[in-house]
């Protein structure tokens, strides 16, 4: 999947001769053009570190992703909820297998990209430092949550990294299901009893901030945003991301009877837009800088996890190195 489309050595990008100068207009030629960049053409090395960077960070974000839904598996209230929770954490673990991969075709491995993140050199995505304290927060996380990240990811369906793009449409595809899912948890709810839509409310007023700054800081304290978009990662803008899944999101929490924690959101006739309130970004600073509700016990587990999962490493390697023995001797007799 993320190594279809190579170009082979005869193509005009491995035989210019003219310098890195040259080459880099001819880079920015063919993303003008809306060509797909392969792991074998030339590309300058900041559009591929900006690309380690960015996939590594979204593999380990699906990888982390899984554990504040997985320890509700066995508290979901029917066989049908524990089967679907189920389905859907491997699914995200499934998408950090397909990025994983994709970021391995920019020249780094697998190993050294975790070791960043055991290391706290590489980040994930801040939402997943929030702790799930009911139910409803499972159905809030695949609403919110993973609107968010729809709302984020099918641009990247048009990523000028092919291997990251097509990585993205199948990730876009699950995805919806699994925002579908959530968003029928909260619809059951808020149509049971009293409680459970008060516990359906309660939750949407703890993930709706953290859900809107999932699409990070303003465009103008953006570090990477504008190199990004040049080179067309990125297609939209963090502040017009943001805008659209509220504008989004609102009509769908009318429907829920539910109400946004926000007293500023209101319709603007003129643009056609919501306008919403002031975000706390220090709240989002010091959850990326390690101190949000559940960071340290998120790493723990991560590095627990790794710890354990060494064997099985190690006896993989093992058995391969001892198949690829084999099948030497093989062709030697």
């Amino acid at each position: 999947m993320y190594t279809q489309a190579l170009n082979d050595p005869s193509s005009k990008i491995a035989t210019v001769e003219e310098g890195e100068e040259k080459l880099n207009d001819y880079f920015m030629e063919r993303i003008s053009a809306d060509e797909k960049i392969e792991p074998n053409d030339w590309m300058p090395a900041s559009y591929r570190k900006t690309l380690i960077r960015q996939i590594s960070q979204h593999a380990h974000s699906e990888v982390i992703g899984m554990l504040p839904e997985g320890n509700w598996i066995t508290r979901a209230p029917t066989l049908r909820r524990k089967a679907t929770l189920l389905a859907k954490v491997q699914d995200e673990g499934g998408h950090g297998l397909y990025l994983y991969a994709a970021a391995e075709t920019l020249g780094i491995s697998r190993e050294e990209m975790q070791q960043q993140l055991l290391d706290g050199k590489a980040r994930y995505s801040s939402i997943f430092n929030y702790p799930t304290l009911t139910w409803a927060d499972i159905g809030s996380i695949g609403w919110l949550v993973d609107g968010a990240a729809i709302m984020n990811q099918i641009p990247l369906c048009r990523c000028s990294f092919g291997p990251y793009a097509r990585a993205m449409v199948r990730v876009c595809k699950e995805e919806s299901f699994h925002q579908r899912q959530g968003y029928e948890i909260l619809l059951a709810l808020c149509k049971g009893s009293a409680e459970q839509k008060a516990m359906a409310q309660e939750s949407l007023d703890r993930w709706w901030w953290p859900s809107i700054m999932m699409f990070g800081p303003h465009d103008a304290n953006s570090t990477h945003s504008d190199q990004s978009m040049a080179w067309k990662i990125k297609r939209i803008s963090n502040d017009d991301l943001r805008q659209k899944f509220i504008d989004a999101t609102v009509p769908q929490a009318h429907h829920l009877g539910l109400e946004i924690p926000d007293p500023d959101l209101k319709f603007n006739e003129k643009t056609g837009h919501w306008d919403f309130g002031k975000i706390d970004w220090d709240e989002f600073k010091r959850v990326l800088a390690g101190n949000g509700p559940c960071n340290r016990e998120r790493m723990e587990a991560r590095t627990k996890a790794h710890n354990d999962g060494d064997w099985v490493r190690k006896a993989a390697l093992a058995h391969a190195a001892k198949q690829a023995a084999r099948k030497s001797t093989r062709k030697a007799a």
